[in-house]
């Protein structure tokens, strides 16, 4: 009975309380233990939500009614959730890159770099932590509810071990610490399994690989990973320099070859 629009930011608020007091345990752990640990909690909480059907309908899960657009729009169901999503994904993608330049966003890198010279600066370690955490959930959050808005159905079994995978992948493949990474591994998620699927038809040399789309996804996945170490973000990133670089020579070597003109 609640509004559609309404459940965006409190999904978000939730999501985000929950991993706020998720990452205060998760202090005491780094690196792959706390990988570890985010992925036992991808495990662990469907099956929590499945067994409380009552109230998340279990495997069942929850029909939500189709969204109408509002104000009488001339937009079909379609398109008004194409352009929600489109802009709550541009604001969200403004608040990141804001955070980022800001004091929160260099306490993040510096933390990121070496804790400890991050103490020795005067950051706190457990704040920043744990309101990194607090805003991935935020983030994370917002996502869910469009989700289960776009497909007027959700399900405990929808988030499992296979999405936090694939989330994952999208983030290194993406690109790690770049604004831009994020949006790319997005579109690398969404995409790159749909052309997997469509080469599965392919036969090489005779082998045919029909109905195996993972042979080939797994074999994108190795190529990106050996052409681009940093991601696709940090490899627009180089060709970006390299662009500009080769320029600045080019005009030197043109200035070098433009005669001197003497003046009497």
């Amino acid at each position: 009975g609640v509004p559609y629009w309404a459940t965006i930011p409190v999904a978000g608020v939730v999501a985000g309380v929950i991993g706020f007091l998720i990452g205060i345990p998760a202090l005491r752990l780094a690196g792959v233990y706390l990988a570890l640990a985010t992925f036992a909690l991808a495990l662990s909480i469907p099956p929590i939500l499945n067994h409380f059907d009552k109230f998340t309908g279990g495997h069942e899960g929850i029909v939500i009614p189709p969204v109408v657009p509002p104000f009488g729009l001339s937009l079909s169901q379609e398109q008004w959730l194409y352009y929600m999503c489109s802009g709550i994904a541009l604001l969200l993608f403004a608040f990141a890159w804001g955070i980022i330049r800001s004091r929160t966003g260099r306490a993040f890198m510096a933390i990121r770099d070496s804790e400890t010279a991050a103490v020795a600066s005067g950051i706190s370690l457990a704040y920043y932590k744990t309101l990194a955490f607090g805003l991935s959930a935020f983030y994370a959050g917002i996502a869910g509810s469009l989700l289960a808005i776009a497909g007027s159905y959700v399900n405990p079994d929808s988030f499992g071990l296979s999405l936090s995978l694939a989330l994952l992948v999208g983030v290194v493949i993406g690109g790690l610490g770049l604004d831009i990474g994020a949006v790319l591994g997005g579109l690398f998620v969404v995409w790159i399994p749909y052309f997997a699927e469509k080469a599965s038809g392919l036969s090489i040399a005779g082998l045919p690989f029909g109905g195996k789309p993972d042979i080939f996804f797994g074999a994108l996945l190795i190529l990106i990973l050996f052409f681009a170490p940093n991601g696709a973000a940090g490899l627009l990133r180089r060709g970006w320099h390299g662009y500009h670089s080769f320029r600045g020579v080019t005009r030197q070597r043109l200035a070098e070859q433009e005669p001197t003109e003497i003046v009497p």
